[in-house]
């Protein structure tokens, strides 16, 4: 970070200094394209910046990625974190509402991320306190510093984060790590690829949006006809875990499996992205192949988030 701060940058800092992040919608394309610059000051050993600040890290759904590189950002900065990784182990398992949760532990933090199975969880979270907080997943609806971290990986990778053909293969109509992406690279100026069983397509009021934005996009349950196109495969797991009727889980489990072979007929310089966990859907065999870029995005998490609890506390001047 030793580079003068751009007067854009320094305004962004402003703005997003005791604010909330719930949804990327909240941001416009200039903004994120100016975050990720903020971003990659990042990169690298760290200041401590949050020396003496607490993360309250509340989660009621299972994580791994999300919740262990908050902790380990903010660590980091030189802040400490308290919180959960069960909501068994939590007052909610007694009947506390959400929102006497966090009133009560508003009192021992000074932020907050959460993540929750109930879509819109994260907004009443952050209307129930004056901290700010981090919507780290909320059901199948949104999930923003995962978005972040996404497009921080395609402009490492390819230079640019508008112009490109992205297509997004999977779970589309549970996926809010697809759903995230999808609003903020429509935004930003691409082409969608939307390539998934019937069952599994995007929900109809996303596809409208995009329809109203005038983005580019084609359904398709065809990846082989989709992938010699691409700038970037977005591959995503079918959700066990979402659906009601287990049945309906078993008929597309196994709809797509990425493998080497396939991922070889994409153009050059496409890059395959996952936000993990991956189940079956991308082959081992990929893993070796210059196109894999998810397990850089789980490391990008980390750049991410240092910079975003950074931000939220007022640390950049």
């Amino acid at each position: 970070m030793s580079e003068p701060w751009t007067q854009i940058e320094l305004d962004l800092a402003e703005q997003m200094r005791g604010s909330d992040i719930i949804s990327v919608r909240q941001f416009e394309s200039q903004e994120l394209r100016t975050l990720l610059s903020i971003v990659a000051r990042f990169e690298g050993d760290s200041q401590p910046l949050l020396h003496g600040r607490v993360l309250a890290a509340l989660f009621f759904e299972p994580s791994t990625r999300t919740r262990l590189s908050f902790e380990s950002a903010m660590a980091r900065l030189g802040g400490s974190v308290i919180g959960f990784a069960d909501a068994g182990i939590s007052s909610a398992s007694k009947g506390e509402t959400l929102q006497d949760t966090i009133r009560i532990v508003e009192s021992y933090c000074d932020l907050f991320v959460i993540r929750h199975p109930r879509e819109g969880a994260a907004r009443a979270a952050a209307e129930a306190t004056f901290r700010p907080l981090i919507n780290g997943g909320d059901g199948s609806n949104q999930h923003p510093t995962q978005t972040l971290l996404d497009l921080y990986t395609i402009q490492r990778r390819i230079g640019r984060v508008a112009g490109l053909r992205i297509g997004f293969l999977g779970d589309l109509k549970y996926g809010r790590a697809a759903h995230s992406l999808v609003e903020a690279t429509a935004m930003l100026g691409n082409e969608l690829i939307l390539i998934s069983p019937d069952s599994l397509r995007l929900p109809h009021r996303r596809v409208g949006e995009l329809r109203e934005r005038g983005t580019p996009y084609e359904e398709t349950p065809n990846l082989a006809g989709a992938i010699p196109e691409l700038d970037v495969l977005y591959v995503t797991r079918i959700q066990r875990e979402r659906f009601v009727d287990p049945l309906d889980y078993e008929r597309v489990k196994n709809a797509y499996q990425v493998d080497r072979a396939t991922v070889d007929q994409g153009r050059e310089g496409m890059i395959v992205m996952h936000p993990l966990p991956r189940v079956n859907e991308i082959h081992p065999d990929v893993d070796s192949s210059p196109r894999a870029a998810y397990f850089e995005q789980a490391k990008n998490g980390l750049t991410v988030r240092k910079a975003l609890l950074a931000l939220l506390m007022g640390a950049i001047e």
